[in-house]
């Protein structure tokens, strides 16, 4: 019983080294980066940077909800590709179960995107 205890009590070593050099590494990374890089600020260096044009009006623009919903879709089938590659590669391992599995999750995602097209989502003007 006492090997037991010695052993969750090693595992819980590791999570909190690994917690501590978590913290710890960034903290020295940037701390080390701000000490060592040289610091000359300029009125030039401070101003907004947009392809090499200056700034020539207000910053605040609206945008319209079509682009966030453009950018959610892609989201939303960047992490379908996401999820099919390691399936592709273990498809002989993983049997018609997958196969299933795999066209489950293929067809939610087509309702979701016909769901899209039919709130006119897609429609760019």
């Amino acid at each position: 019983m006492q090997d037991l205890y010695n052993v969750y009590q090693n595992s819980y070593l590791f999570v909190f080294v690994f917690l501590l050099l978590g913290i710890l590494l960034p903290i020295v990374a940037l701390t080390a980066g701000k000490l060592l890089r040289p610091n000359k600020p300029t009125p030039a260096k401070q101003t907004t940077y947009e392809s090499g044009i200056e700034p020539f009006h207000q910053s605040w623009v609206q945008f319209n909800v079509r682009y966030y919903m453009f950018g959610l879709l892609f989201v939303i089938f960047d992490v379908e590709t996401v999820f099919l590659y390691p399936w592709a590669v273990a498809y002989d391992k993983l049997g018609i179960f997958a196969l299933i599995e795999m066209l489950i999750f293929m067809i939610m995602l087509v309702i979701g995107l016909i769901y899209a097209w039919k709130k006119k989502v897609l429609t760019w003007i």
